[in-house]
């Protein structure tokens, strides 16, 4: 095979079933070096850094996905149809919307809901729904319990704004108990759906739109390899 526009690996080989997808190409290269053995770069394109490693002798791949609905679209479409991925685990940050909602937490996207018209093209008769393989949130769920991480699962949003003309608009939202905001699951979850293959979402809540509270840079990285440790379980 040939390398697609957007990811430089050569061979189908080169990554794995399981990926994990953080938005920021760093945090990919990070998680490479710091929780995979011999991980090996596959991708540079555009400076979105891919790696394939092994995570208690299991291959598991961590790509950068980018930010936003387009982004992860693009990445996550060539992934599983023309590299062959299986498992796709977004770990990312988020924004509470619920007061019980606390930075720190551990927040998994049942479903997604979302602002964006990413679903228009598979030209259904309604309102789809994009939801989480429930084989990986169950499994997710008892790895957190098990490691005592404090997780909330519920609906997520996936917003294609992050600069609102509107600052109120998420209590809209909030008042029909989502949980958070963030700006890529429903995209990877309709493309799981559509490809039969399995997708979860995995955020740390990084600040909260109800307290105005906010981590700092290294309350952010702790409490983000805590979720990384739980999605990795998943290979």
């Amino acid at each position: 095979m040939k390398p697609t526009p957007h990811i430089g690996a050569a061979t189908r080989e080169a990554i794995a079933e399981t990926v994990l997808l953080p938005g920021d190409p760093l945090r990919a290269k990070h998680i490479a070096e710091r929780f995979l053995t011999g991980a090996v770069q596959f991708n540079a394109v555009r400076n979105m850094f891919g790696y394939t490693g092994t995570y208690q002798g299991k291959p598991v791949s961590v790509m950068g996905s980018g930010m936003g609905i387009p982004s992860i679209g693009i990445y996550s479409y060539e992934l599983i149809h023309f590299y062959g991925a299986k498992k796709l685990i977004r770990v990312g940050s988020c924004g509470s919307f619920q007061a019980d909602v606390k930075i720190r937490d551990v927040v998994i996207g049942l479903s997604a809901s979302t602002n964006s018209d990413y679903a228009r093209q598979y030209n259904l008769p309604g309102t789809y729904a994009p939801s989480a393989s429930w084989r990986l949130l169950r499994q997710v769920v008892e790895v957190a319990e098990r490691k005592g991480i404090n997780v909330r699962v519920g609906n997520i949003l996936s917003s294609d704004v992050f600069y609102d003309d509107n600052p109120d608009a998420w209590k809209q939202w909030a008042k029909m108990g989502v949980l958070a905001v963030e700006m890529e699951a429903a995209a990877l979850y309709m493309n799981a759906a559509r490809a039969g293959v399995e997708a979860l979402c995995i955020l740390t809540v990084s600040d909260s739109l109800v307290t105005h509270e906010a981590t700092t840079a290294a309350e952010r990285q702790t409490s983000f390899e805590q979720m990384v440790e739980i999605a990795l379980e998943l290979a």
